[in-house]
């Protein structure tokens, strides 16, 4: 009897770790059906963004542009630096710089950078910041006027922010560039843009409200509508009111129609589009460079201008194309000319 017990033990044994393990296999199979797989979680955290620059410093930056032309000062320039300690100034011309930041998408970021520009005393043309087509990423565009060198050494600042992955110079870049307008233009004529800038949201004509009672004010309407009817049949009525003559209906309505026209075939030579007609002003979007932009604005500023108002500029860099390796090995052929070898003449 006991040799068939110690027989029957390691069975025994095997089917109670059998048993062990399909347990083990049901309840992880119980386990998984209520927590299903889910991606990894998004990067959120603002210091990954020192562990991707640290990464990519493989070498030492280059040294910054020198600021001035080294020249020989003067003993009075001398003593004027020792005793009132005011340098000459930089001899490096001012120009606009636009500066693309790729920042972590988590608040605070923009006035950390408008404060360190603001500390350096940079005033800020156009800022425009957005998301991207990543979650945890945002772009900004800033547009500033400086010198290279003071300019290169606020992007290196820039730079060096924890939430701050990169920040590009696309000054000398090839670019394209595009900021968006929209004005309010009167259709009513540069005579009226007063009353209408005083008359409320609106921008109706306000006028001056006549005392029923005066009989001075029903005489001079009377001789003003007798006036209007014998020079009616003139084909001369622009800025008939401020002469003294008040418009007829059919006279305002043609009027706000050569205007809307005039307005219309404007817009569209700089591909600009009308979005808003009222009863006395015209909404206009435009879209383009902003030397485009400017000179959009100063062509309808005659008509009168109620409101503008316009973007920033947003720069996206042009994409290369790859030259053929004909074309590299012809440039190459391509040196100087010995003049020996030409005709005379």
């Amino acid at each position: 009897m006991a040799s068939v017990l110690l027989a029957l033990r390691p069975k025994t044994q095997a089917l109670h770790s059998l048993r062990r393990s399909l347990q083990t296999t049901s309840r992880r199979w119980a386990e998984d059906s209520f927590n299903p797989p889910r991606p990894p979680p998004p990067i959120e955290d603002s210091t990954s963004a020192l562990d991707y620059k640290s990464t990519q410093r493989r070498s030492r930056p280059p040294p910054l542009p020198a600021t001035d032309v080294p020249r020989t000062r003067t003993a009075e320039e001398a003593v004027t630096n020792i005793l009132y300690n005011t340098p000459p100034p930089s001899l490096q011309p001012f120009k606009k710089h636009i500066l693309n930041c790729l920042v972590q998408n988590e608040p605070g970021v923009l006035a950390r950078v408008s404060g360190i520009l603001a500390a350096r005393g940079f005033n800020i043309d156009s800022l425009v910041v957005c998301s991207t087509e990543i979650r945890d990423l945002s772009r900004m565009c800033i547009v500033l006027s400086g010198q290279d060198g003071v300019v290169e050494q606020a992007r290196r600042q820039l730079e060096d922010l924890v939430p701050v992955w990169a920040v590009l110079d696309y000054t000398e870049t090839r670019t394209i560039s595009r900021e968006l307008l929209l004005v309010k233009v009167s259709i009513l004529g540069p005579e009226y843009l007063e009353d209408q800038l005083v008359g409320g949201p609106s921008h109706a004509v306000r006028r001056a409200v006549d005392d029923p009672l005066s009989d001075t004010d029903k005489m001079g309407r009377e001789v003003a509508l007798a006036h209007s009817f014998e020079h009616s049949g003139e084909p001369d009525t622009h800025g008939a009111e401020v002469s003294g003559r008040s418009l007829t209906p059919s006279q305002a309505l043609r009027n706000k129609h050569q205007l809307m026209q005039s307005i219309f075939t404007l817009a569209q030579q700089f591909s600009a589009k009308i979005v808003d007609v009222s009863e006395n002003s015209v909404i206009v979007e435009m879209s383009g460079k902003t030397s485009r932009v400017d000179a959009f604005l100063s062509l309808v500023q005659p008509f009168g201008v109620l409101e503008s108002a316009r973007t920033g500029l947003m720069v996206m860099p042009r994409t290369p194309f790859a030259a053929k390796a004909g074309e590299e090995e012809a440039a190459d052929e391509s040196g100087p000319v010995d003049a020996s070898l030409l005709p005379p003449g």
